[in-house]
């Protein structure tokens, strides 16, 4: 097939000419006038004087900050899901279906014209930064593997569908474009995900992969169904897809998951980047190493807002904007798109590590700290702490989740609970122990109120271990309807009932081991 990588190639070096002369407030303030002046005549836009806008003072005195269930109740109401004319002017075609990862309510994000052309804009950054730095690349000689969910879309009303985010984006390729991408329609569609995870692996086996992107957790297991189909490879992926050169990942932090990815990539120089891609929008991506942060997009159709996470049940919280943010200070992210959202609340935290040029780490979701006892511990502290309790055990965490238990009479002293699958053979039990008292103390050592509950055991008991089998999370997910796709295994469980649920169906699934079966 035609190698498009040099007609790329030139594109991405004027792209990344224009990113790095880019002054970010100005840059921002401006996207924010055209979002406004494109929306001034719709329902919200006349509603809270978008034509009289021209500051983001302005912005934040006309537009109040909203979550899901506010957004659709007080902005939607009765219209949805015909919202044509309510946020953003024409009709909203497709809606992206999403439960996050810290509850289980559908929500329906809408996707516009103009929000696809702005995740294309940004995607096509990610493949620049990537160019950047490997100058001999050849990504767009082959075909780049995109693992997503079912693009089966379904009516929610005339000329209205709904689906996967990466249904919408399968629809919306344009036919030029179809060449360089894989699966196939008909493989896509396919809603059954162990079925499709096998099809899909016999199917690229033979095909000249050149990236591939996706969940971690989920492309781990297309990696494993290629593995079964090639065993002469040995667990090595750069020997099933010889010209692989860039792996894309996104949804959840990539530390526990790098050093199986380093394992299965141990036979090339293959470019890891990632990228912050929400249904309401494609906020960041990777343009340096792997923890270095993600570099915002400024220019593709989202006005960012940042609000100290502290903050947030106060009655008129601060709203920072690119112009004012500090690095360091863990923010509570607020979109505005070209899909109609306006001063939406994502939840999802970040934290800067740069201002010029902007760049972030995801920290966790707004809805997944952990403070069942005062301890404040934030998503990113209990992500770092597993990678690195996993590497001081001499372990891998293929995916895990934790929780709180609570003091009964029988036992005083609540503290966490992590149901942690381990990849390869099933610990011993002196691994586990290592790896319960290295994340103890990495936690303590990196937040002073876990520290403190911890203290002489006053406040917290030590975290308690369990190890769960290979396949559980997965079969966990299945049973859920949540196996695939863009769904997520929810890190840190502040739902009771969610994780008690979880716990049974680890007690299951032992009790069905020991029974033999």
């Amino acid at each position: 097939m035609m190698d498009a990588t040099p007609l790329l190639r030139l594109w991405a070096r004027r792209r990344l000419r224009r990113l790095a002369a880019m002054d970010p407030a100005a840059v921002q303030l401006a996207e924010l006038r055209r979002l406004v002046r494109a929306a001034a005549q719709t329902r919200f836009g006349r509603e809270h004087g978008f034509a009289h806008i021209r500051t983001v003072a302005d912005f934040q005195a006309a537009v109040p900050v909203r979550d899901y269930d506010a957004f659709r109740d007080e902005v939607w109401g009765d219209a949805f899901p015909q919202l044509a004319n309510i946020g953003w002017p024409g009709p909203v075609p497709w809606f992206a279906l999403t439960s996050g990862t810290t509850r289980d309510v559908t929500k329906y994000i809408p996707v516009t014209k103009a929000m696809i052309r702005s995740n294309k804009r940004a995607a096509l950054d990610t493949v620049a930064h990537h160019l950047a730095v490997r100058p001999d690349s050849r990504v767009a000689g082959g075909r780049n593997f995109i693992l997503g969910g079912s693009t089966d879309l379904k009516p929610l009303a005339p000329g209205i569908l709904a689906g996967d985010l990466s249904g919408v984006a399968a629809a919306t390729v344009p036919s030029w474009a179809q060449f360089l991408t894989w699966p196939p329609k008909e493989l896509a569609l396919e809603p059954d995900w162990e079925r499709k995870i096998d099809r899909l692996a016999r199917g690229s086996l033979d095909r000249d992969i050149r990236s591939v992107s996706g969940t971690p957790s989920w492309l781990l297991l297309l990696f494993e169904r290629l593995a079964d189909l090639r065993p002469p490879a040995e667990r090595d992926l750069t020997r099933i897809w010889p010209n692989l050169e860039l792996v894309i990942h996104g949804g959840v932090r990539f530390d526990p998951y790098k050093p199986q990815f380093d394992d299965w990539l141990r036979g090339g120089p293959v470019d890891y980047r990632e990228a912050y891609a929400a249904s309401e929008g494609f906020v960041a991506s990777s343009d340096r190493g792997f923890g270095e942060g993600l570099r915002l997009n400024l220019d593709t159709g989202l006005f960012y807002e940042f609000i100290p996470v502290e903050e947030l049940e106060a009655a008129r919280p601060v709203r920072h904007w690119i112009g004012t943010v500090e690095t360091g200070v863990n923010y509570a992210l607020v979109l505005s798109t070209c899909a109609g959202l306006w001063g939406w609340l994502l939840g999802d935290t970040v934290r800067f590590t740069g201002r010029d040029p902007p760049r972030l780490l995801v920290t966790g979701r707004t809805g997944a700290t952990m403070s069942a006892f005062g301890e404040h511990l934030t998503g990113e502290e209990i992500d770092r702490a597993v990678s690195r309790a996993a590497a001081a055990a001499g372990l891998s965490v293929a995916d895990y989740a934790m929780g709180a238990f609570f003091p009964t009479a029988e036992q005083p002293l609540g503290g966490h609970r992590y149901v942690v699958e381990f990849a390869g053979a099933q610990p011993q039990a002196g691994s586990i122990d290592r790896f319960g008292a290295a994340l103890d103390a990495d936690l303590a050592a990196g937040n002073e109120d876990y520290a403190a509950h911890r203290s002489g055991g006053f406040g917290l008991r030590a975290p308690e271990i369990f190890a769960a089998r290979p396949g559980f999370f997965a079969a966990w997910m299945k049973r859920r309807g949540k196996l695939g796709g863009q769904h997520k295994v929810p890190r840190v469980i502040n739902d009771t009932g969610l994780f008690n649920g979880l716990l049974d169906a680890l007690d299951a699934a032992a009790q069905k081991t020991a029974d033999g079966n």
